[in-house]
């Protein structure tokens, strides 16, 4: 692979123009932000990965290619974007970034993030199809805790879309039931306080004792 290969140009410019909706609560879509011509050498890129759950990048056998798209993730210029965007201070704001390609049964159901999460990122990463437009697995953004149909917008994993949401105790979302392959890469920015700093704690622990006790887990 050139150097030329890893390179990634993310659409920005559709993340500046793209509207800030606030139903059922505020967050915006941006689909493609990972451009048309970067989709099929990614889709190609992104690590075999076997088991359920979240990953650490550091924990994962990472291609050229995804490498310099997480760190193009965990840049400035989507930190400040993103900041702009939702009227937000995220200069001093730590960030975890961790990585999904298997869904499972449990996956899915009705939650809010940690309350230390100030925001959350989600980009998908996985080729339009048949399964998405049946609905299975699609993300969708909750009028409430009880009734995964109850909801405002539906957003198919698919072609680069990134997902934004400023979290709090009322940012409800789910999917229908799905099992399978279904690559996201989640980026949060997190609060600065002591909860903070321990689920930051355990998400290291966690990814540690995944990388060193599930040999074979990723190729």
């Amino acid at each position: 692979m050139t150097a030329s290969d890893t390179t990634l140009h993310p659409d920005y410019a559709a993340l500046a123009a793209a509207p800030v909706c606030t139903d059922p609560y505020t967050h915006i879509v941006v689909p493609n932000f990972i451009r048309k011509e970067d989709l099929a050498r990614l889709f190609a890129a992104m690590p075999d990965i076997s088991a359920g759950g979240s990953f650490p990048p550091f924990a994962l056998t990472l291609s050229p290619l995804v490498h310099a798209l997480v760190e193009e993730l965990e840049g400035p210029k989507l930190r400040q974007l993103i900041a702009e965007k939702l009227n937000l201070n995220l200069d001093n704001a730590p960030s975890m970034l961790t990585m999904r390609g298997r869904t499972r049964e449990k996956d899915g159901r009705i939650h809010t993030d940690s309350l230390a999460k100030r925001v959350t990122i989600l980009l998908y990463l996985n080729p339009s199809g048949e399964t998405w437009e049946k609905q299975e697995g699609c993300l969708r953004l909750l009028r409430g805790p009880h009734d995964i149909e109850d909801y405002t917008k539906e957003v198919q994993p698919v072609d680069g879309t990134l997902l934004i949401f400023p979290n709090g105790p009322t940012t409800w979302h789910g999917h229908r039931q799905f099992v399978g392959q279904r690559y996201t890469i989640q980026l949060n920015y997190m609060t600065e306080d002591a909860r903070a700093r321990s689920e930051l704690r355990r998400h290291q622990l966690s990814a540690m004792a995944k990388k060193f006790s599930l040999p074979g887990l990723v190729r």
